[in-house]
């Protein structure tokens, strides 16, 4: 049976984006999907701009320091490290709330969601707030260009020289650790390379680190400058030249289009069409913009078996939502509650791999909240859930989260009860003003649901308010964004 174009043009605004928005709707059965997509193409041409959200306490603190430093020659004091890391916590919550905002309300859906894939990609973690805007920009402003260019940009990145360890890797005294992440979790994969490539790779990438701007620096005095042989090929090496090694390696647009298959096509792999997309890449020398051409404006990515097939990650739920239901949030800390307790907070990956994704992201609580998320939105319920204790998620709050007996309680201390969103429910309803009032369920239930199966008219109506059309597409509305089969994209 044919898959109607509506559903397509869904299945594709939720896998190239995060979701259809609400002023969308009358859109999706009129173009075609190869048309949408050329939209999301030409909306996403423009260059992002860089996302800087470092207060001007953090700036002053920052220049205090510096000075101090110049004068005294002197470390901080532990008042002055403890005030930074506040500072740097406080930054790194707005850096996530105002990229969450763009995945949300950017017209660029296609740049925002292939930026979110390399995310995850090149999972760091990162106190640094000025390092983690620097290295999520060189991520969005290469993130449909060239991976080659995106994995030099990324590696030079402070943040992740950083996280993996570089800043201590010198001569006589090599550490390992970059360049097997490089190796292991950016290109080849695992297996795909010896330890004694690993450590002649480690030797190239001697020097490489970063000032306290966030720079980076190639420190010539620490570099071995030595004859290093890495996957066969002997020279004087560099750490720009492994990646140029790494790049020629058929196995890297393998493993990259795989990854990508995964999180935008279905966590069932098709072998032969990712050889086959991977062949490409690699012709086309690492153009991100080709593969995810070829990906989205092929018949197959429209196949029955790829639509519905994926669990929504967190961070795609709470977006999605937010794109079909137009919404002001007062209480933003209360979705930085709801990325922890769901098991996905921006800048805070559980490991260097970043999330696994697909049948992970849900166990019986996680998907008891995800169905609870709505209700939520329109203050129909109150988070009264606990954090997974993490304490760099909860940004050094693991001193507040004692256990209470009133759970309500307990997530005021972290600044959420309620949600406090304010939906402009007219918007949404206008969307509808022609669809037949016996027909409504099911026209809902088609636009919000990805799935075959669909939900009990009957259970909906039950628990609907049929007081007046606005209450009933509103409830109705609710009710089937807290079934299980909205968790499915």
């Amino acid at each position: 049976m044919a898959v109607p174009n509506q559903l397509k043009n869904q299945h594709l605004l939720w896998r190239a984006g995060f979701g259809p928005a609400v002023e969308q709707l009358p859109d999706l059965s009129v173009f075609s999907p190869q048309q949408v997509y050329k939209a999301m193409v030409k909306a996403a041409a423009k260059k992002p701009s860089y996302i800087n959200v470092v207060s001007n306490q953090l700036e002053g603190l920052m220049a205090g320091i510096q000075e101090a430093g110049r004068q005294q020659k002197k470390e901080l004091t532990q008042e002055q490290r403890k005030d930074l890391q506040k500072q740097n916590r406080e930054g790194i919550k707005s850096l996530n709330m105002y990229w969450l905002k763009e995945m949300v309300n950017s017209p660029a859906q296609l740049r925002e969601k292939i930026s979110f894939f390399w995310h995850g990609h090149f999972a760091c973690r990162n106190l640094n707030v000025y390092y983690q805007q620097g290295l999520l920009n060189a991520i969005r402003q290469n993130a449909l260009g060239n991976f080659g260019t995106l994995l030099k940009e990324v590696s030079k990145s402070a943040a992740m020289l950083n996280f993996l360890n570089n800043q201590q890797n010198r001569k006589d005294h090599p550490n390992e650790n970059f360049a097997r992440e490089v190796m292991e979790l950016f290109t080849l994969g695992r297996g795909n390379y010896t330890e004694q490539d690993i450590k002649e790779a480690a030797r190239a990438f001697t020097g490489w680190g970063a000032n306290a701007q966030g720079e980076f620096v190639f420190r010539k005095a620490v570099h071995d400058d030595g004859s290093k042989t890495v996957l066969g090929q002997t020279g004087n090496w560099q750490g720009d030249d492994v990646l140029d090694i790494l790049l020629q390696q058929k196995q890297t647009a393998r493993f990259i289009t795989e990854k990508i298959y995964r999180f935008f096509v279905n966590d069932t792999i098709d072998t032969q069409k990712v050889q086959s997309l991977a062949e490409r890449f690699y012709k086309n020398k690492y153009d991100i913009s080709s593969l995810l051409e070829d990906i989205f404006t092929s018949e197959w990515f429209y196949d029955e078996k790829n639509i519905g097939a994926k669990i929504k990650s967190p961070v795609e739920l709470l977006a999605g939502i937010q794109r079909m239901l137009p919404m002001t949030i007062s209480n933003e800390e209360s979705i930085l509650v709801l990325q922890r307790i769901l098991g996905q907070v921006l800048f805070y990956p559980p490991n260097v791999a970043g999330w696994p994704g697909g049948k992970n992201w849900i166990d019986s609580s996680t998907l008891m909240m995800r169905m609870r998320i709505p209700q939520l939105i329109n203050d129909e319920d109150v988070l009264n859930v606990k954090p997974k204790d993490d304490d760099d998620q909860m940004m050094g709050r693991g001193d507040d989260q004692k256990p209470v007996a009133n759970l309500k309680k307990n997530m005021k201390n972290v600044g959420a009860k309620t949600i406090d969103a304010d939906v402009d429910w007219n918007k949404y309803i206008q969307a509808f003003t022609k669809t037949d009032r016996n027909k409504l369920i099911n026209t809902l239930s088609g636009i919000l649901l990805q799935t075959k199966t669909g939900v009990s008219e009957g259970v909906i109506k039950s628990y609907s308010d049929e007081t007046s059309r606005e209450n009933f597409i509103r409830t109705a509305t609710i009710q089937i964004m807290s079934t299980p089969e909205y968790q499915l994209s």
